[in-house]
């Protein structure tokens, strides 16, 4: 083969590019939305415990949000198994911020 026979190499540093796999970008996609769904779910358990210690709901009203939270809890460890993700993966790191979600998930 020739010089002319090859195709030109691109000069720019190669770590700039995306690595666009169907499956990788499936999974990264569904990480993206369980790490936001898992930041609102987290804010909404503080927010009711927070009404619980102030006695600011009914009993009717502290079960169904118990039993709410619960479920999405449970549905989130389903989907996380599902695509292979452990809790931790969902924290993702802000640099100088730190982690977007508590280290001990709570």
């Amino acid at each position: 083969m020739t010089s002319s026979d090859q195709p030109e190499q691109d000069p720019r540093p190669r770590r700039n590019r995306l690595d666009l796999e169907p499956d990788t970008v499936e999974r990264d996609l569904v990480k993206l939305v369980l790490t936001v769904v898992e930041l609102l779910r987290q804010l909404m358990e503080r927010q009711a415990l927070r009404r619980f210690d102030v006695g600011d709901l009914s009993e009717d009203q502290e079960e169904r949000i118990g039993l709410t939270l619960m479920l999405l809890e449970e549905r989130m460890a389903e989907l996380r198994d599902r695509y292979g993700l452990r809790p931790e993966d969902l924290n993702l790191d802000l640099g100088p911020l730190g982690p977007l979600l508590p280290r001990d998930g709570g």
